[in-house]
């Protein structure tokens, strides 16, 4: 089933804009219907917990399926830059211009990999951190940033290089950072931060999850044990809550297994035309002077497994959001091609690494774009 992101109602982006009206925070509207009354929350995001994965894997998580989650979306691609960037600013990705696992830069030939901050491929050594300032690549002004300007106490916990890295500044600047080493020092650092100041918010973030289930298969039994030990950390924060305080789930995007790929670089009729590959293999930016053409021998080659729009008929069917800027559209495929069924355009040559990998997200599929919600009080 293929689902729309319901930006501005019932996406990632609208949640923490939702934590923020919950603590009070002027200017701020829950659109998500919290309805909470506290002076605490910590966000604990779990990097590849889909919806559907989660509710197809009950026995793995008693504490997280013991009540039925709200279901969000992601936006568009699910993947985790562009929904990290979505969270922390609470605007779709049209708007904040984080559009996907490798997009255009302008003055550079090379893509960029937004979750590291550089240049994709072999080439000339690039320090990107100061070729492309995160605060002006994304200049929205993150939500973490208003909330301790407005005097709410924000702290992000999570693993110790994303402390400075260019998504973590992009997304998610503002506040203070504690490094978590392990699943326990994540439990004990983010109720050791929900309790500094008068009101306070904890960004916490788990990456396990979704690197088993790239590596093994979300439908994998390594990934069930994985999640058990998600649903015992999730599980701990609840039950030590401080007063006032609520324990907030969610996660940036879903994942499927991949059966039946198709490889560019082994694909002579795919690459016709094609200037530079982007995305990834679930969801592909394809950069070409010939867009009109290039889609037409994608369709016909790819088949009904996958959509391949325009750059303006993906902006036109609301995939990026409700507003895409002139100089964000340039970062956007020439062409956009999603796959929908259990297949993907994987490059064997040049992406070896990642078109080795069983599990994949990125597109509009309701495993990929669905995210579950659950609040603890």
């Amino acid at each position: 089933m293929l689902v729309s992101p319901r930006y501005g109602i019932g996406s990632l982006a609208d949640v923490v804009p939702s934590v923020l009206a919950s603590l009070g925070m002027k200017g701020m509207t829950d659109r998500i219907g919290l309805d909470l009354d506290v002076d605490r929350v910590c966000l604990l995001l779990v990097d590849g917990m889909g919806a559907e994965l989660l509710a197809a894997n009950v026995d793995a998580a008693p504490f997280l399926a013991d009540r039925s989650p709200t279901v969000l979306t992601t936006g568009f691609p699910s993947t985790t830059a562009t929904s990290l960037t979505s969270l922390g600013t609470g605007v779709p990705p049209g708007e904040h211009g984080i559009v996907g696992y490798l997009l255009a830069v302008p003055g550079h030939d090379r893509l960029m990999n937004p979750l590291k901050w550089r240049l994709h491929g072999p080439g000339p050594k690039v320090d990107l951190l100061k070729a492309v300032a995160p605060e002006q690549f994304q200049s929205t002004q993150t939500l973490l940033d208003q909330a301790a300007t407005s005097g709410i106490t924000v702290t992000k916990v999570a693993p110790m290089y994303q402390s400075e890295s260019g998504l973590s500044r992009a997304a998610l600047r503002g506040g203070g950072f504690r490094a978590a080493f392990s699943m326990g020092d994540l439990v004990d650092g983010a109720l050791t931060a929900l309790r500094d100041g008068d009101r306070s918010l904890v960004y916490a973030y788990h990456g396990e999850l979704d690197l088993t289930g790239h590596v093994r298969g979300p439908d994998s039994l390594a990934w069930a044990l994985e999640l058990a030990q998600v649903d015992t950390m999730a599980r701990a924060i609840a039950e030590r809550l401080p007063p006032r305080s609520a324990l907030v789930v969610t996660a940036d995007h879903g994942m499927v297994t991949v059966r039946e790929p198709v490889d560019f670089d082994t694909t002579p009729e795919l690459r016709d035309g094609v200037a530079r590959l982007g995305g990834e293999p679930r969801a592909r930016h394809v950069y070409t002077e010939h867009a009109d053409e290039v889609t037409v021998a994608w369709r016909e080659l790819l088949g009904p497994e996958y959509l391949v729009l325009t750059r303006p008929d993906a902006v036109e069917a609301g995939w990026f959001g409700p507003i895409v800027s002139a100089d964000i559209a340039g970062r956007i495929g020439d062409v956009v091609c999603a796959a929908v069924g259990s297949g993907a355009v994987i490059r064997s040559g040049v992406e070896p690494l990642q078109s080795s990998l069983l599990g994949h997200h990125g597109s509009l599929t309701s495993a990929e774009m669905n995210v579950p919600l659950l609040v603890y009080t």
